[in-house]
């Protein structure tokens, strides 16, 4: 008979408030692509079955998924056991004819591994009803090392190219896209490659949002300190003086892959019992993010923020600080929005300007900024571009209606006024 423990921990008001919490990024993340890159390490951690749990749940959230993995240790145990001597060079495996049967059994065999949990779907148990569909295939052309420095690497490979159209097309039919460290070229040879190096590109090949290296490092320390996020210039820096090897090959990477198009790269550790989770739903995150662009941005509002203005400004209503707006209103109106965008895609805060029927004044309403983001200044940078975007439509008022924030808006230059100075047509909704 086997013993079941519930973990009453989490209460159920701390569930609700957890779901409120992480659904801004939930919306933000959904239909992305993310290119997970899972070292043989991860792997081999006794946290993996969790990580593997965590994946599918990513996948079950509508994040389209291409997960490539490593095998390294795996291959040195097979190399062991086979009495077989390897060399290494420029970080690289010299990979003969004998130690690439190594490299196949060992890769096939981590393959089979991730595949397998990926399949289970046990009732109580993270997996149940996940029906993750894994799709595997010939996706990577790859080429030979050559020689280096006198050094003829033989079956050590590099990508020579990604066919990102066969990715897309299983990605768009729901699939987990599982990619190996194996390559082939148009001869039909099969080489060992970096599966970080493969990682990278084909995140860069599918002009991916995410890429995701998970490894037993748990970011990146400076002076044994946590970094949380890295802009380009600075992960230039900490390469340059880092003297730790797998430290450098991650910053290099995800410097390469920023630098051609992926918007956020992600360190996270396999280690920390859900760490990717953390590190994707959660503004403190787990590990080190890594921008191509490091700033916020303020921008008009599109249909597709719908939802997550709706986020923002519903607690806000529930308290009667804001006049209730339907998604089908916020939908029509839409185009009168301005939102701050964390750079992780998340809405921070969002305001409107309404005219009034002569264009001489306009209304600013629907004020809110997450609820984490207050003493940040969100709301003062709205106004700012509102009153911007006023007097270039040639409006020479800007006035608010409030019952509860009357004090913020005298610190921004607003003065009181009475039901008289207002708009006629606004005036004819009061008695």
């Amino acid at each position: 008979m086997a013993v079941v423990a519930y973990n009453h921990a989490m209460t159920t008001d701390s569930y609700v408030q957890f779901f409120r919490q992480t659904s801004p990024y939930i919306h933000a993340h959904r239909g992305k692509t993310f290119v997970i890159a899972l070292g043989g390490d991860a792997v081999a951690h006794g946290n993996f079955h969790r990580t593997i749990h965590d994946i599918a749940l990513l996948q079950s959230l509508g994040i389209r998924l291409v997960l490539v993995h490593g095998a390294r240790p795996q291959i040195d145990t097979r190399i062991a056991l086979s009495g077989i001597e390897t060399s290494f060079a420029h970080q690289l495996r010299v990979t003969d004819s004998d130690a690439m049967l190594c490299v196949k059994e060992a890769v096939g065999s981590t393959r089979l591994i991730i595949e397998s949990e990926l399949s289970t779907g046990l009732p109580n148990s993270p997996m149940h009803g996940a029906q993750v569909s894994v799709i595997g295939g010939n996706f990577i052309t790859a080429k030979p090392v050559g020689v280096r420095d006198g050094i003829d690497f033989q079956r050590t490979g590099e990508v020579r190219r990604v066919d990102s159209d066969a990715i897309q097309q299983q990605l768009a039919q729901g699939s987990l896209v599982l990619t190996s460290p194996i390559g082939f070229s148009p001869t039909g040879e099969a080489f060992n490659l970096n599966y970080q190096d493969v990682a990278t590109h084909v995140a860069i090949a599918l002009n991916a949002e995410k890429l995701i290296l998970v490894s037993e490092a748990r970011g990146i320390l400076d002076n044994g300190n946590l970094v949380r996020s890295l802009s380009l210039p600075e992960v230039t820096t900490l390469k340059a003086k880092s003297t730790n090897d797998a430290e450098r090959n991650l910053l290099a990477s995800a410097y390469q892959a920023c630098r051609n198009g992926v918007d956020r790269v992600h360190l996270v550790s396999c280690a920390e019992d859900g760490a990717l989770l953390s590190e994707l739903f959660t503004r403190e995150g787990s590990g080190t993010l890594i921008m191509k662009d490091h700033s916020e941005v303020i921008r008009p509002a599109t249909i597709d923020d719908v939802g997550g203005i709706l986020d923002l400004i519903s607690p806000l209503e529930d308290q009667q600080v804001l006049v209730k707006r339907s998604r089908e209103l916020l939908e029509t109106e839409i185009s009168r929005f301005m939102v701050v965008v964390h750079p992780e895609g998340l809405l921070l805060g969002c305001a409107a300007l309404y005219p009034t029927m002569d264009q001489s004044s306009g209304e600013l309403a629907c004020v809110a900024t997450h609820p984490e983001f207050h003493d940040q200044g969100i709301a003062g940078r709205l106004l700012a571009n509102i009153e911007a975007d006023g007097k270039s439509q040639g409006m020479s008022t800007l006035f608010a209606l409030t019952t509860q924030a009357s004090h913020w808006f005298l610190e921004k230059g607003f003065i009181e006024a009475q039901i008289a100075d207002l708009p006629a047509q606004k005036q004819s909704l009061y008695n």
